[in-house]
């Protein structure tokens, strides 16, 4: 698979990764844990040498997962993780990124993911309590150290941006991007192309929305946090489908699946974009890494644009309380 490179410290992943979260977090069923093993591996072995998890999925079984997946493979891979919750009791209590919750927080990575450094170490939500600078200068301490190899945000607005990337530079924000969220077009994306940041976009198939698996009726398993979802209740999938009738045609018209067409369609917009799309199925893998052969013409990129600016999206990504800690 070809590779992209995230910001200007040298770091470069394949050019499509994979979200391991739903395998121990939010997304149930989730598969027996040497299924989800196996499946990584065969990631690797399709190409794929970018994986991303954090200390709150599960909290912890998730870094435990992947770090016993990618034990044979650390020198060939990249695997980014994420800092920034209390977890109290297993479950995730509010932000917190002060300087010695980092560091706490990443002595438990490093021992879970079996790995001598972080790869990529990504503040997970904006903290309002903690200034940026001082969660940028505890990073640039821990990759002085030799614990961490490059920085990251998540859901972090451009502003927030700035700051810590004059402190410490940033090499990724993960944020969540595609067809149907596109709102950091208007100024985040700007903002990171300016300053030589890469963008790697999370549920890049909408949730699971853009494969054109969900309509309607379909049901989610209890515990599965899409039943939480504004986005994701009847009246808005039943609203959505005009997005799946555009991406319907662009499959047919290249021989691809849906799934291949929003993946294609994220990767095109930028080179320094990578979707990491999450999976718990093999054959779901090998489709989301087919996409990496789908390109589309100029026009065909207008096109898509033109007639998706007329469909608009019902439902808010999450419920209000959630959105608000995302700082953008």
């Amino acid at each position: 698979m070809q590779k992209r490179k995230l910001g200007n410290e040298g770091l470069e992943v394949s050019a499509i990764g994979l979200g391991c979260m739903g395998m121990s977090f939010s997304y149930y069923p989730f598969p027996e844990k040497e299924d989800a093993v196996d499946l990584i591996r065969k990631a690797v072995e399709q190409g794929v040498n970018f994986f991303d998890t954090a200390e709150v999925y599960g909290p912890y079984t998730n870094e435990e997962l992947v770090g016993e997946a990618l034990e044979p493979y650390k020198d060939k891979v990249v695997i980014a993780t994420k800092f920034g919750f209390n977890i109290q009791d297993g479950k995730m209590v509010g932000v917190n990124s002060k300087p010695e919750q980092i560091k706490k927080a990443v002595e438990g990575s490093l021992k879970r993911l079996r790995v001598d450094a972080i790869d990529l170490l990504y503040q997970h939500r904006v903290d309002p309590n903690v200034p940026i600078e001082d969660v940028a200068t505890t990073v640039k301490g821990l990759i002085k150290e030799g614990k961490v190899k490059y920085f990251g945000l998540s859901e972090a607005g451009a502003q927030t941006i700035r700051k810590a990337h004059a402190v410490q530079p940033v090499s990724a924000l993960q944020s969540e991007y595609s067809l149907w969220t596109r709102q950091h077009e208007n100024e985040i994306i700007p903002a990171i192309e300016e300053l030589g940041i890469g963008l790697v976009a999370f549920s890049p198939l909408g949730k699971g929305f853009l494969t054109g698996k969900i309509d309607e009726n379909t049901k989610f398993q209890q515990g599965d946090f899409r039943n939480t979802l504004p986005r994701f209740t009847e009246e808005a999938r039943k609203a959505n489908a005009a997005l799946l009738d555009l991406i319907n045609e662009f499959a047919q018209q290249k021989k691809a699946t849906p799934a291949q067409i929003a993946l294609a369609w994220a990767l095109a917009q930028k080179p320094w974009m990578v979707p990491i799309p999450g999976t718990t199925k093999l054959h779901r893998l090998t489709e989301n890494v087919g996409a990496a052969r789908i390109e589309f013409t100029p026009e065909e990129l207008k096109q898509i644009d033109e007639a998706s600016s007329h469909i608009k999206i019902e439902g808010n990504r999450y419920p209000e309380a959630l959105e608000k800690t995302t700082g953008l």
